[in-house]
């Protein structure tokens, strides 16, 4: 457990919220060996940025990537005892010096400040030990996390961890209630620990916040119904909190209508290391689904001088316009997706769907906050900002025989802004190519 850990307020209000069974039902407990589980997954991942300005270098990683992982059962009694491990190694298959940058693989600096070829091999491992009384589950030491806060990268070759403590409850059916603090993570494309910053946010002087505290619940109990709420403290930075709301209204057997909403809260709080943050940012979606087809129409906004911002190189960005190469977060931005997904299983051919999607926004960088030291958005010359994104997802899972459940994913993205939105973004202009292929595998 780090030395920075500490039980702040936001981390015991949420344990003393947690219900707790009167007896344990030792019945249940399948034992530390005869629970346990090993997984393995390989994945090979290729990305290949198509830079059209002639100043930015392309960018292009191939690579592949191993994670083993062990979990076990409890101990018997009223509290048992656990123990989560993992492994992964990650292998280069191209990387050269004049083309590496694309996070895939680790980065690499030259003497001369230019970059450099990435390592042939990086790797990492890590445990947690775990307890569990009642519906509580307590891990402390390395995590894989998932929520709208905090949630570890998975868009590359191998997964980010974070290391600290978490707290899980299920005694109700339908209601998660969790928390944690984390104080360091493991990003996807390298072996060691590190603070955790922002992903757009910029500290020149190194520092980062000591640690990430949260707090939340995640409710699906109610027929087509789901939401949650969660809330976050990084340490000297922000304090963020987020509530959506999701409603499946079935017509019939073939059609079913989907409307949903995000909303992100961000205020800066302690030392406020990334200065002022006043920041509202939500997404409505809305969606059709008749047979095999569904259409979807969001619309997003950010209401703040400085962008949505959220934790560096992870996944807690639960927005509807978050696309493969723009989240559409600058400040007082405004922003519109249309897009078509088709299950092929209607034509015979299971396994095989594509999603196809257009999203433009709209920005007035005038507006964002004057003070660059942190976040470079202010543009005098940025009223009418704007930059489109097409974005193209085909997929394939084997369903049967001995490549059972291995999938082939093939993504392309073409983004391009206007001069305003350039100048906050030189490499604006770009085509994105990215193949993915999965293979998991269960041990035991």
């Amino acid at each position: 457990m780090p030395s920075a850990f500490r039980f702040t307020p936001l981390f015991v209000a949420l344990t003393a919220t947690m219900p707790f069974a009167v007896q344990a039902d030792e019945d249940k407990a399948d034992g530390f060996i005869e629970g346990s589980s090993l997984n393995l997954h390989f994945r090979n991942a290729y990305f290949n940025r198509n830079n059209l300005n002639p100043a930015e270098r392309d960018l292009r990683e191939w690579g592949q990537g191993f994670v083993a992982r062990f979990e076990s059962g409890y101990t018997p009694g009223v509290i048992g005892v656990g123990v989560d491990a993992h492994a992964m190694l990650g292998l280069k298959l191209d990387g050269g010096g004049g083309h590496s940058g694309t996070s895939i693989l680790p980065k690499h600096v030259q003497d001369d400040g230019e970059p450099g070829a990435a390592p042939h091999s990086f790797s990492t491992a890590g445990a947690a030990v775990k307890f569990k009384a009642f519906d509580t589950e307590l891990k402390a030491g390395d995590l894989f996390l998932t929520n709208p806060v905090i949630a570890g990268g998975e868009s590359r070759m191998l997964p980010q961890t974070f290391r600290g403590v978490s707290l899980t409850n299920t005694s109700i059916d339908g209601l998660l209630l969790e928390g944690g603090q984390a104080s360091f993570t493991k990003p996807y494309n390298q072996s060691g620990h590190r603070r955790i910053d922002t992903y757009y946010g910029s500290l020149d002087d190194g520092s980062k916040s000591d640690h990430l505290t949260w707090a939340g619940l995640s409710w699906s109990g109610t027929e087509n119904v789901t939401t949650n709420l969660y809330a976050a403290e990084l340490k000297d930075i922000w304090n963020q909190y987020y509530i959506d709301f999701d409603y499946t209204y079935v017509v019939n057997d073939l059609v079913s209508l989907n409307p949903g909403l995000h909303f992100y809260h961000t205020q800066d709080t302690g030392q406020a290391l990334l200065g002022n943050i006043d920041n509202n940012t939500y997404s409505l979606h809305f969606t059709v689904n008749a047979g095999y087809h569904s259409i979807t129409a969001a619309y997003q906004r950010v209401n703040g001088n400085t962008p949505f911002d959220y934790i560096n190189l992870g996944d807690s960005v639960y927005l509807d316009n978050s696309r493969m190469y723009s989240d559409f977060n600058a400040p007082n931005e405004r922003s519109w997706k249309l897009q078509y997904d088709y299950d092929f299983t209607g034509l015979g051919l299971p396994g095989l769907s594509t999603s196809l999607s257009y999203s433009r926004g709209e920005a007035d960088l005038t507006k964002a906050d004057q003070d660059t030291t942190h976040y470079a958005y202010y543009n005098p010359e940025g009223k009418n900002a704007m930059h489109w994104e097409r974005d193209l997802d085909v997929k394939y899972v084997f369903q049967e025989g001995s490549l059972k459940d291995l999938s082939v994913l093939l993504r392309y993205a073409s983004h391009r802004g206007s001069q305003g939105y350039a100048a906050i973004d030189g490499n604006s202009d770009n085509d994105e190519v990215r193949v993915i292929v999965d293979y998991p595998l269960n041990i035991f």
